[in-house]
């Protein structure tokens, strides 16, 4: 399906004139085609519009070259493309330059690797370049024009950098198989230099594993305002990367490993996981974000799990809206239980709305976690419990999985699970309600609504599927449904709450992880449910669901199988809830199995940013060694 593409892909620009726009080092060729219209699709990863007025492009026969974009300006997180004026053809290149000359981006390629379309695929922006013979994605995401497999050379990325001393390159291999590369050079940007082989500049290896690293030094030596290119045997381009003054100083780092966008780290993780754990600039990428806190030593027993299941965003997905940096919330190994020694498996999440101080968990093996702000990071409140409250089905039997949770308007915790983990292969979606003044180690449901039967696509026998059902819920006022004229799809006619006098104030929006459906639900207090349909969410999973008071939204997340994105939902003009927009996490984060995700009510606002709150299912962080290692919880800003 695709071929062995030869690419340049340069992920930092040179340092920007008095008169380069703002944020243009954000903006990278995402797509091009030299079949027929000669097309090129230009993405603005960054978090504000770009404006490309006056921009131009060459390719390796004529100067540079003013162009007609779609449009003058590339929103945050979205797409422009343009017709080469000049004609784009076999074993060329594209250069990407603002309107005072200074190099956005590049890229190269040889013989049909253009034909019919060559698009980063794994990311827009900072992908690896394939060529695919499905159809071209312009002004849209790449994932669907993607092939299922990338050559095994194209999965090796310059994933480290440093000009300080050693200048010492690492290579990091994100496939499934080892790459020999002791037939490959490398060059810098110094056009009298001749490529240099890696085999005469120290390489740690001839090979790199899956998932493993090689190390270089340059003889070639780098500087300020310097890049580096890696080469094939055939002399073709793998992959490269430019910075700026000082920009690779201490280090320069993918954040997340072998993926990301390139930071300015305070230390070199050469030879291991990048943690990108801070830093000045944010490095050649223009990204100024950091992953700050973090580090302890695991305890006996607490075993982080990789993440599984990566997929792309939706389409349309914009960059995160909130502040850049991150810290680490939590203690390490903060969420071992009797249940759940390993550590692992802290899911949903939710701001108490009556007191934002408070934020609740629910850790999939059974508990059900208050945590209050201690020296910054979330704790267990040791008032209410230290160690977590073990949940029981209704009777006090069983061990619910459970998911998600969400706070009611009378001010109790609502938690789904999607079956009882004493019988796995079996599932169990139910909502249980539960009082959390209630006195005891222990709780048990004041009612429980089950809906297993609604999924018979779930009870195959097997634990795997038995996993796929209610993933997060959320509660939504019955305000905000009539303020916006929700049409209850069981009448046809706008929604009236009288119409359902057992429900209360609000219904229940629980997200399947099966496909990405929201199921809206009224609980009634005789133990009762009311259903009222399916809402298609655009994305492939949910595992967390919240109505935002702030944005006036339904928000429906999905982790790394999604693309780690956020879809804000509202109510359009024919009573429907529909998406509206989607967002992907900070990208100094790691693309884990973050499961739950929380905004902080307005109340909280400070100089126009609240909390944000984030949970790894899996407390894997950027990998063993990494500062996040071990934690479970990430705390960000939103915007108010």
């Amino acid at each position: 399906m695709c071929s062995g593409l030869v690419v340049t892909e340069v992920l930092a620009a040179q340092p920007a004139a008095a008169t380069a726009p703002a944020g243009y080092q954000n903006v990278r060729i995402n797509e091009v085609t030299s079949s027929g219209n000669d097309t090129v699709e230009l993405y603005n990863a960054g978090s504000a519009a770009v404006s490309i007025s006056g921009w131009k492009m060459s390719d390796d026969g004529f100067s540079p070259q003013t162009f007609s974009p779609s449009a003058g300006t590339i929103p945050a997180g979205g797409f422009v493309t343009f017709n080469s004026p000049k004609g784009l053809g076999d074993a060329d290149k594209l250069v990407i330059y603002t309107s005072d000359g200074t190099v956005v981006d590049r890229v190269e390629w040889a013989t049909d690797e253009a034909k019919p379309a060559m698009a980063r695929c794994g990311g827009d922006g900072t992908g690896a370049w394939v060529t695919t013979t499905a159809a071209a994605t312009f002004g849209a995401s790449n994932a669907s024009g993607c092939p299922s497999s990338v050559p095994a050379a194209n999965r090796v990325r310059i994933n480290e950098i440093t000009s300080n001393g050693a200048d010492t390159v690492e290579l990091y291999n994100g496939g499934t198989s080892a790459v020999g590369i002791g037939s490959w050079k490398y060059v810098d940007n110094d056009t009298g230099h001749s490529p240099v082989s890696l085999s005469s500049s120290s390489p740690s290896a001839t090979s790199i594993p899956a998932g493993g690293y090689v190390t270089f030094n340059s003889a070639l030596g780098l500087g300020d305002n310097d890049s580096v290119f890696v080469l094939d045997g055939n002399g073709n381009t793998v992959d490269s990367v430019t910075w700026a003054t000082d920009g690779a100083k201490p280090s320069d780092q993918r954040c997340g490993n072998g993926t990301g966008w390139f930071q300015t780290a305070t230390s070199a993780t050469l030879g291991t996981a990048n943690s990108c754990p801070g830093g000045g600039s944010g490095g050649g990428s223009g990204q100024t974000g950091r992953l700050l806190g973090g580090g302890g030593s695991l305890t006996s027993g607490c075993t982080p799990e990789v993440p599984t299941g990566t997929g792309s965003a939706p389409a349309g997905t914009l960059a995160w809206p909130g502040g850049p940096d991150v810290t680490i919330a939590d203690n390490v190994c903060a969420f071992t239980t009797s249940t759940g020694p390993e550590g692992r498996d802290l899911s949903g999440l939710a701001f108490d709305p009556a007191n934002p101080s408070v934020l609740w968990a629910a850790k999939n093996k059974n508990w059900l976690f208050k945590l209050v702000k201690s020296n910054g990071k979330w704790i267990p409140d040791p008032a209410w419990s230290a160690t977590g409250k073990q949940l029981r089905f209704a009777g006090g039997s069983g061990e619910p999985d459970s998911e998600g949770l969400t706070v009611g308007g009378n001010g109790h915790v609502y938690v789904t699970s999607e079956r009882d983990n004493a019988d796995n292969t079996v599932p169990k979606d139910t909502i249980m309600e539960f009082d959390p003044a209630a006195t005891g180690p222990t709780l048990t449901p004041i009612h429980q609504w089950d809906m297993t039967s609604q999924f018979p696509q779930l009870d195959t026998g097997s634990k795997d599927d038995a996993n796929l059902g209610f993933e997060g819920v959320g509660y939504v006022p019955d305000s905000w449904l009539t303020a916006n004229g929700w049409v209850d799809p069981l009448t046809g006619a706008r929604y009236n709450p009288a119409n359902y006098p057992l429900h209360g104030s609000g219904l229940f929006f629980a997200g399947l992880e099966w496909d990405g459906t929201l199921h809206v639900y009224g609980l009634n207090s005789d133990g009762t449910f009311t259903t009222f349909g399916t809402i298609a969410t655009g994305e492939n999973s949910v595992m967390d669901v919240a109505f935002d008071a702030g944005t006036q939204r339904v928000i429906a997340t999905c982790d790394n199988t999604c693309g780690e994105t956020h879809t804000f939902m509202r109510i359009n003009a024919g009573g429907a809830i529909v998406p509206d927009t989607t967002y992907t996490n900070p990208a100094v984060m790691p693309a884990d199995n973050l499961e739950g995700f929380a905004i902080a009510p307005t109340s909280t606002c400070v100089d126009g940013f609240r909390e944000a709150v984030w949970s790894d299912d899996g407390i894997y962080g950027f990998g063993s060694g990494s500062s996040s290692y071990g934690h479970a919880l990430y705390s960000g800003t939103f915007p108010c």
